[in-house]
């Protein structure tokens, strides 16, 4: 490789695009060789985004188009279904950190089922690593290839696999009740996510068949040992950023949500970007709006033997393009926290 690690950001123009280019502007060891938006080849970044005017960019180009004899390292934030050939396409010596759900499904006849057409790359699926970097740290080191978490899957695994490893809650009756800000839905024009659609208001969307949920219960099935089935509900909140989940979880016999606490903030007492807030403190996402943050608590319920769990992180940070230059940094072998200090911007 050359002295800086030059990247290419396929899928520029969207939300998750810009959040890459925010984060490595700010990377000692990186450089941006190539940015891909098709139907905006030929555009300046900064006119698309801009915020970030300021910065030395390449133009905007077509996929077939780039030169890969500069790329060392891909970020893949093109839509889901199209990331699979483009990936299988490219030369064998670029590392990949793929942003869309092609490839975070373990079971090709799973993904299959889930997102409606056949696995296109089912070979490269059995090397892909996971990419929920505190849980599978060594898996992603290793991979070429790494499939980064949804956005909703990174919080709620995150509170809840360590639990389910040491037993300290049941597998059975796990509930997810999430909210997430409009960015979560893309960039692209939809009516349901016009301003007037949104704001003033709250409603959940794909009930009981949302994909996160069958991309959870794979995290929570390794982690338990068994299979787990959980319920999970997203819903649509009138803000740009940010994931709450509230998770319900039945108390192994005699654990109590001080005894949650307790592990989870054993488990990550040495994780840079996972915090466990002290006994009583509510997690707000205005506490972690900017930053690849995810707090987490545990609370009693007024029913003896369950708990609630909360869990807050930005959806476009550590639920997308924040998770993935901390994969990028654990593949490479930089320091894991390079290019992404930037503390929370409140209010």
């Amino acid at each position: 490789m050359s002295e800086k690690t030059r990247v290419a950001i396929l899928g520029a123009s969207g939300y998750t695009g810009a959040e890459l280019v925010r984060l490595l502007a700010l990377h000692p060891h990186v450089r941006i060789t190539a940015l891909t938006a098709d139907r905006r080849a030929g555009k300046e970044f900064a006119d698309v985004f801009p915020h970030l005017g300021g910065l030395d960019l390449p133009t905007l180009t077509a996929i077939d188009e780039v030169n890969w004899d500069v790329v060392d390292f891909v970020f893949c934030a093109l839509p889901h279904g199209t990331t699979q050939e483009v990936i299988a396409g490219l030369p064998e010596r670029i590392k990949v950190c793929d942003l869309s759900a092609d490839f975070r499904l373990k079971d090709t006849a799973l993904y299959e089922q889930v997102y409606g057409a056949p696995h296109k790359a089912p070979d490269l699926q059995a090397s892909v690593a996971y990419g929920l970097t505190e849980m599978y740290r060594e898996q992603v080191r290793a991979a070429r290839i790494v499939a980064n978490p949804g956005c909703y899957p990174t919080g709620i695994q995150l509170a809840l696999m360590p639990l389910l490893k040491a037993g300290l809650i049941e597998a059975e009756g796990i509930i997810a009740d999430a909210k997430s800000g409009v960015t979560g839905a893309g960039r692209g024009p939809k009516e349901g996510t016009l301003y007037a659609e949104v704001t003033e208001g709250i409603h959940p969307y794909g009930v009981g068949t949302h994909r996160h949920g069958p991309e959870i219960d794979q995290g929570l099935t390794d982690a338990a040992g068994q299979p787990v089935v959980s319920t999970f509900t997203p819903h649509l909140m009138p803000m740009a950023r940010g994931i709450l989940a509230t998770i319900y979880v039945q108390t192994a016999k005699g654990a109590t949500a001080d005894d949650l606490r307790a592990h989870l903030s054993e488990t990550f007492s040495a994780e840079p970007f996972v915090r466990v807030l002290k006994e009583g403190q509510v997690p707000a996402t205005r506490h972690v709006r900017g930053s690849n943050y995810v707090l987490l608590n545990a609370f009693p319920d007024r029913v003896p033997g369950r708990c609630i769990l909360t869990a807050v992180e930005d959806n476009l940070v550590k639920g997308a393009s924040g998770q993935a230059v901390q994969n990028m940094n654990v593949m490479l072998g930089f320091d894991e926290t390079t290019g992404l200090m930037q503390q929370p911007m409140f209010p």
